[in-house]
Formats: C-alpha cells, sequence, structure tokens
C-alpha cells in the first residue's frame, strides 16, 4: 500500500471496459456496417476475436519486435487478421476504414459521464489509456467526458503495463506517483500501476466481456474497491 500522508491530486482511468462497453459497442457497430453487405455472423464473438488481437499486437511493441504505433494502426492490422480468419476477405478497403474507427463510437458505462463530472470536483482527471489521443478525444466528445487532458501511450510512446506510461502520465500533471490515483476494471493494470507507486482504485465491471465474465473483485490490493464511479466519488469524499 502507498503512503496516504500524502494526498491523491490527480486520478488517471483505464477506458476500455473501464468507462466503455466495447464489446456491445463493436458488436452493434460491426453489424450495422456489415450486415447490408449479406453478412450474418455472430457479432459479439466477432468483437471477442477482434479483441483477442489487442494484447498480442501490444506485446508486439512493448518487446521492441515492433516500433510504436498508435492503436488505430495496430486495430486495423487485427481487423485484417480477424477478417482472414472468418474467410470475410472480400470486405473492401472502405469499409474496413470505417468498421475500425467503430472504436472511436463505443457507448460509455451509464455511471460514467456523471462520475466522472463528480470526480473532476475534487482531482484532475485523465485517461491513462492504451488508446491513441484522436481515438480518447473522439470518445469524450461522444460521450461527454470531462478530461483536463488526453495521456497514456501515445504520450508514452510505448503500452501499458510498462511502467513508463503510468509515470509519464503522472509527471504530466507534475504529481509524484503517489499523488496520482490509477482507476481500472482489471486487476492486472492496477497491479502494475501499483508496483511503481501509484495510488488504485478498483471499479467493478463483472459485464465486461458479456454477462458475468468481467471483473467482479480486484486479485490485487487496492486502496479503493468500487461498484461504480458514483460509489469511488462517495469514497473520496467528492460532492
Amino acid at each position: 500500500m502507498n503512503n496516504h500522508k500524502h494526498p491523491i491530486k490527480a486520478l488517471l482511468f483505464d477506458v476500455f471496459g473501464t468507462l466503455v462497453d466495447w464489446r456491445s459497442s463493436i458488436a452493434r457497430e460491426a453489424r450495422e456496417l456489415l450486415s447490408p453487405l449479406g453478412i450474418a455472423i455472430d457479432w459479439e464473438r466477432f468483437a471477442d476475436a477482434w479483441r483477442d488481437q489487442y494484447q498480442p499486437a501490444m506485446e508486439a511493441v512493448r518487446s521492441g519486435a515492433l516500433p510504436f504505433s498508435k492503436l488505430d494502426v495496430l486495430h486495423r492490422r487485427n481487423l485484417d487478421i480477424v477478417l482472414a480468419n472468418l474467410d470475410l476477405g472480400r470486405i473492401d478497403e472502405l469499409t474496413r476504414r470505417k468498421l475500425n474507427l467503430a472504436w472511436h463510437r463505443l457507448d460509455p458505462w451509464p455511471d460514467v459521464a456523471s462520475g466522472l463530472s463528480r470526480l473532476r470536483t475534487r482531482f484532475r482527471i485523465a485517461p491513462c489509456s492504451n488508446g491513441n489521443i484522436s481515438l480518447m478525444v473522439d470518445l469524450a466528445r461522444r460521450n461527454a467526458f470531462p478530461w483536463d487532458a488526453i495521456l497514456g501511450a501515445e504520450i508514452a510512446r510505448d503500452y501499458k503495463p510498462k511502467p513508463i506510461v503510468y509515470l509519464t502520465a503522472a509527471e504530466a500533471f507534475d504529481c509524484e506517483p503517489r499523488e496520482t490515483m490509477m482507476v481500472a476494471a482489471h486487476s492486472s493494470d492496477l497491479g502494475a500501476a501499483a508496483s511503481v507507486g501509484l495510488r488504485t482504485a478498483f471499479i467493478a465491471r463483472p459485464d465486461e466481456h458479456g454477462p458475468g465474465t468481467g471483473e467482479s473483485s480486484a486479485s490485487v490490493p487496492v486502496d479503493h474497491a468500487a461498484a461504480s464511479l458514483h460509489d469511488l466519488a462517495d469514497q473520496l469524499g467528492c460532492a
């Protein structure tokens, strides 16, 4: 656990899964774009297959096998892989470009916009996401996320859970790690943040990968565990 004598000044947020429901959103976007082409597949499984390529693609960057690339670029590489695996190679370039931008059109969990607004009354807030800046901006504009800055992978030129991503975000706010709290629905993210000195808050998103398939409780020690952003705002004394 971190030194609680130092007040928290900034909150950093994971986005995919913690703030937005990527699975239902990608399924919806894929259905809207591909159904008119006569394609009928399990859209939730399509979303899962695309997401399954996420960590391997970032690991290629983290390991140095690939130079740093924005997540939009990795998502497109991953989309091409998934379409080939599903024998959907006939899908044209324009449709692929539109579909790749589906990640910019994800829906939030119901508590997020209002919860972030409450938390912002006491703290600086920013995403610390693997998503690139334009993606984060589009999600914020679409869903009324009131960020003070856009931080994360593109600023650090690397991907979580590498330490530099968390430390660069804290430094951008002129905060020490112990003055910064990482908020996420994923124990692995919080464990990595804590290992470099950040405080941590777990948000339960038990339906992230479908009903009952997300994390309902943290598997690592955390400073706060909350059922929603409003629960966290209550715990942190926000109006």
